[in-house]
């Protein structure tokens, strides 16, 4: 019986260690390809202005920060974002704020360990994102935001700009 419950320890500790490895492969995900051009994403954010916020929403009706963001990336450019701005946030390669581009991703919370917030960055010091006030515009730099870090999800395809 002894040996029994040791060898069960061992292989939940190896499927532990098999399930953080596979977390930190993911976190180094590079930026995905897409033919979309940032209008195309940006034009398709502005399309949900005014849209509820609920908790756990993905969209089209409603949507919560994470939601929003990966509704709007999958719609509009065909990619596919993690659930969660937690990993969202993982998933991507970092940008400082000097680096970040229109169609970046924005990060708000206590710490990159603690993220409770994301938004689609659009340019000049603004976002749009999903937060209690519903699907709005607001600057990236408000108040009652603390800003983490920028993620790049793709480069966009250069056929037009915004």
């Amino acid at each position: 019986m002894k040996k029994l419950i040791v060898k069960g320890i061992i292989a939940v500790a190896a499927l532990f260690s098999f399930s953080i490895a596979g977390v930190q492969a993911s976190t180094t995900a590079q930026a995905a390809t897409t033919d979309a051009t940032y209008s195309t994403v940006y034009n398709t954010a502005k399309k949900y202005l005014g849209k509820p916020y609920v908790y756990g929403a993905t969209g089209p009706r409603a949507f919560d920060c994470s939601g929003f963001t990966g509704y709007v990336y999958k719609k509009a450019a065909k990619i596919t974002l993690p659930r969660t701005a937690q990993a969202q946030y993982n998933a991507y390669k970092h940008v400082s704020a000097s680096k970040v581009t229109k169609g970046d991703l924005v990060f708000f919370g206590y710490s990159k360990h603690s993220i409770s917030h994301v938004g689609l960055y659009v340019g000049n010091g603004k976002m749009i994102d999903a937060q209690n006030r519903g699907v709005v515009t607001e600057k990236v730099h408000a108040p009652w935001w603390h800003v983490v870090g920028y993620a790049h999800v793709t480069d966009f395809s250069t056929t037009t700009t915004d």
